[in-house]
């Protein structure tokens, strides 16, 4: 891919800190992580609605929608996953800088590719939320039958079968989904948001 050299970095008129002292609380992006199937969809639109009913300006990026619009144009090999997270990423940075909590869903398998996204939105910023349920537990679960086809050989590259996931070895929250119910787990992030005096 080649970039053009006649570019030129538009600042807005308005900025980061003033989005957010009109808004009552701070922006961020919070990535969720973690296999198919381990709640980062259902744990994501939760928080969303907390902080909606908070009147916190909130926006959630999931990997399947996404798939289905920005980046319909890649598969699940390393390259395309790496793609996908980079334009998320870009995207996510952008919200954020319009003062939004962004919450991200994505499996996002390999810590390069979370560090870089770390980079791209602001370290200062980001914070990457482990969703922790064991693969066992997720292949029970299986919400969209994609394991089955991974296991049946009918899907490539399918995260914790035949493809890796390197679990976050520093994330700012830990949650873990087979042991904690939705609501548990969802305190955990709330009390952090708070802790941290995001919100």
């Amino acid at each position: 891919m080649n970039k053009s050299k006649n570019i030129v970095w538009s600042d807005g008129y308005i900025g980061t800190d003033q989005f957010e002292k009109r808004n009552g609380h701070k922006s961020g992006v919070l990535w969720f992580t973690g296999y198919s199937g381990a709640g980062k969809s259902t744990l994501a639109t939760a928080l969303q609605h907390y902080l909606f009913d908070k009147g916190c300006q909130v926006m959630v990026l999931d990997g399947d929608n996404v798939r289905h619009g920005l980046n319909n144009d890649l598969g699940f090999n390393e390259a395309d996953r790496k793609e996908n997270i980079r334009r998320v990423s870009e995207v996510a940075s952008l919200f954020q800088q319009a003062g939004f909590l962004v919450l991200t869903a994505f499996i996002s398998p390999y810590r390069r590719d979370r560090d870089q996204a770390r980079k791209i939105v602001e370290p200062a910023t980001f914070c990457e939320v482990f969703v922790n349920a064991d693969i066992n537990t997720c292949i029970k679960r299986d919400p969209k039958g994609l394991y089955q086809k991974a296991l049946n050989k009918e899907i490539e590259h399918f995260t914790g079968i035949s493809d890796p996931y390197e679990e976050p070895l520093n994330p700012e929250i830990t949650v873990n989904t087979t042991e904690q119910s939705l609501e548990e787990s969802l305190d955990v992030i709330v009390n952090y948001l708070m802790e941290k005096e995001i919100i």
